[in-house]
């Protein structure tokens, strides 16, 4: 079957945005909100599906629990920005076209690449095939019907980092009948202030949740998790946080990679090779002056938003500035009812200052709510999204002597 292609003439600038997720629904409603100043660019945005994905709420999904339907092309309703729903299956950097589908194609003048992370079930045989993960609202429903026809049994959520304290304390609270084991390398909250620290090994406790720390799977069999020391847990379902992997179609594209796949980014978030490519959230190598970022829907949004306003300025014949972010809290549910908010240094270490209980209860879901209705005001504001901790010191980057 030959492939359609999308083509336009010569006087308009194609921007095509792949993926709507945190970041790249920032990058599209921004430029989109400012569309009207260039009346020769016409503004794409890809996504598999219209439904905009709440990952920070997918170990809530997991339970059973009903979110809102968050309609993306709705979003983008009044902008110059079109949707087009389908898989994103090759980039051709070099020809600057992106085949949807397999069978059809956009071609793009500048591209903004924001296809996120998933969780990376590749590294431990039997991780692909036996368990469930929160890559998507529909990995996190599948995971909901198995917990809601298990009556009683076991459930171990492998990896001890922020996702799988989530979402075994989500599942522990929801389902107390069942037998909630948290497995990782670290022990739960390892970067947080002891308090900080305390107050989520307690919580889990309360809840039931059996922690074991300093183990690593070695296999996951369809009723068995066995560790690296020899020992095996029978598990009547598998719960996979440990790790993310990125999309291969950046690497498969030629664009500069580094080794976890990431698109490598210069200061204004351009791929180093190809610099018509811009690069946001988890799918790009960003690097500040405390180190390369790591995912979170805090520096997601703003990479989005600081792409889009590069954009902006080239095509109005200015130079990109710089991005600059610095991270300022980690905010943590434990249940519905409990929380826990650590806040932190613009490099992610964490501050003396924490906030626990209900009053970090109602912080953690503001945070939580805030991304859709942030795009709302963008969408009427542009300058609204412009506003981020830019960290001071800790993101300055030193130019090699």
């Amino acid at each position: 079957m030959s492939a359609r292609q999308e083509t336009s003439t010569a006087t308009t600038h194609r921007v095509v945005i792949l993926g709507a997720g945190y970041a790249g629904m920032a990058a599209a409603v921004q430029l989109a909100a400012r569309g009207y100043r260039h009346e020769g660019v016409q503004v794409t945005v890809v996504n598999a599906q219209e439904r905009f994905t709440e990952r920070m709420r997918l170990h809530m999904t997991a339970t059973g629990r009903q979110l809102a339907e968050l309609s993306i092309p709705e979003m983008l309703e009044g902008t110059r920005a079109r949707f087009v729903r389908g898989w994103v299956t090759a980039v051709d950097a070099d020809a600057r076209t992106v085949r949807i589908d397999d069978d059809r194609v956009l071609h793009y003048d500048t591209l903004v690449y924001g296809l996120g992370g998933v969780a990376d079930t590749s590294a431990v045989p039997g991780a692909e095939d036996h368990a469930y993960t929160l890559s998507s609202a529909q990995d996190a429903e599948l995971l909901a019907d198995r917990l809601g026809r298990l009556g009683i049994g076991t459930v171990v959520v492998a990896g001890s980092g922020l996702t799988g304290i989530e979402s075994a304390a989500e599942i522990a609270e929801r389902h107390p009948e069942l037998n909630v084991v948290l497995l990782g390398r670290a022990e739960p909250g390892a970067t947080m202030n002891p308090k900080a620290k305390a107050y989520v090994q307690a919580a889990l406790d309360r809840l039931g949740v059996h922690v074991r720390a300093g183990v690593e799977v070695a296999k996951v069999l369809p009723d068995t998790v066995e560790l690296a020391g020899g020992e095996s847990i029978a598990a009547d379902a598998v719960l996979w946080t440990s790790g993310t992997r990125v999309s291969p179609l950046a690497a498969a594209a030629g664009l500069a990679v580094d080794n976890r796949g990431r698109i490598v980014t210069d200061a204004a978030l351009r791929s180093v090779s190809h610099p018509d490519v811009y690069a946001i959230g988890d799918a790009a190598a960003i690097r500040q002056g405390y180190g390369v970022m790591h995912g979170t829907c805090q520096g997601g949004m703003p990479t989005g938003v600081h792409a889009a306003l590069s954009i902006d300025r080239v095509l109005k014949g200015k130079q990109p500035k710089p991005f600059r972010f610095g991270y300022y809290h980690t905010p943590v549910s434990l249940g519905r009812g409990d929380a826990v908010v650590q806040f932190t240094r613009p490099d992610d270490s964490p501050r003396r200052i924490c906030l626990t209980g209900r009053m970090a209860v109602r912080y953690k879901e503001t945070v939580t709510a805030s991304p859709w209705p942030t795009y709302g005001r963008m969408k009427k504001m542009p300058a609204s999204g412009a506003f981020w901790p830019r960290g001071g010191r800790f993101t300055r980057v030193r130019e090699a002597r």
